[in-house]
């Protein structure tokens, strides 16, 4: 099978313009198939201070009530997506871009309240890995926004992280999948607050290991608690580490690789 890299890049890269450029530079150069998946940044929220519409964030996740889904679903999936695909074009980076909407790429449900109502936020049940396979067969590069919807009409806020886990998932059984997901920190660390201490490789025991010995700071744990849930379900490898370094994470020169044994 063909390899696809589906990448992944967060805020921290969408809200800085040089950064972006760069990243989207070397994303348009990987050879061969490739998804691009992007949060939202600080956009949304600065968005909404201008038009005086409340913003709640609990745990750090945003709570989307109906002003807010309109928020973000202009930024998201209209100025960020559009702008992201507009530069990979200049790069000769044949790209469309879509939401979950579109072609029925990802159907979610809203978020069961669980205590807390998250309002319009959206849990993956379903992607859409035909439509995906039959654009990336006619050599184009998907970029999704982090928008989905539940196929009765309604839109649905919804963590990209996720939606990357789910369309590497989904598209396993037609590629050898890398899922790769960009961050601020240069890969998984031995000490959170030395970027040299970066672990090259993690196996399932080896991480059992490293949980064991407490060697793993908290709030990686649940980043790497996805990323064998993806390598459990078909993807070939997960990659952490800095958009910065994308060429040196495929390559296998930099950056922390999750793999099966």
């Amino acid at each position: 099978m063909e390899t696809l890299y589906v990448v992944k890049i967060g805020g921290n890269i969408i809200d800085n313009e040089a950064k972006l450029a760069d990243f989207l530079q070397s994303f348009a150069a990987l050879p061969g198939n490739k998804v691009l998946v992007h949060g939202g940044g600080k956009l949304a929220t600065q968005l909404a201070e201008k038009m005086e519409v409340p913003q709640t964030m609990v745990d750090g996740r945003r709570i989307t009530d109906a002003e807010t889904l309109k928020i973000v679903t202009m930024v998201y999936a209209g100025d960020i997506n559009k702008r992201v695909v507009a530069s990979l074009q200049s790069h000769g980076c044949n790209a469309i871009g879509l939401t979950g909407a579109d072609g029925n790429a990802i159907l979610a449900h809203k978020r069961d309240k669980g205590g807390i109502d998250y309002g319009f936020a959206g849990d993956v049940d379903a992607v859409n890995a035909a439509l995906l396979h039959a654009l990336l067969s006619l050599k184009m590069t998907v970029v999704l926004a982090p928008i989905t919807h539940n196929g009765h009409g309604q839109l649905l806020n919804t963590n990209a992280d996720t939606i990357a886990q789910e369309t590497a998932k989904g598209l396993s059984s037609h590629y050898n999948v890398q899922l790769i997901y960009s961050f601020e920190k240069s890969g998984v660390l031995l000490d959170a607050n030395d970027d040299n201490t970066v672990i090259s490789t993690i196996h399932p025991a080896y991480y059992e290991a490293l949980k064991a010995e407490q060697k793993i700071f908290a709030g990686m744990i649940p980043k790497l608690d996805n990323a064998f849930a993806a390598i459990r379900s078909g993807v070939e490898k997960v990659i952490i580490g800095k958009a910065e370094e994308l060429p040196a994470l495929i390559a296998g020169t930099a950056g922390t690789s999750i793999v099966h044994e």
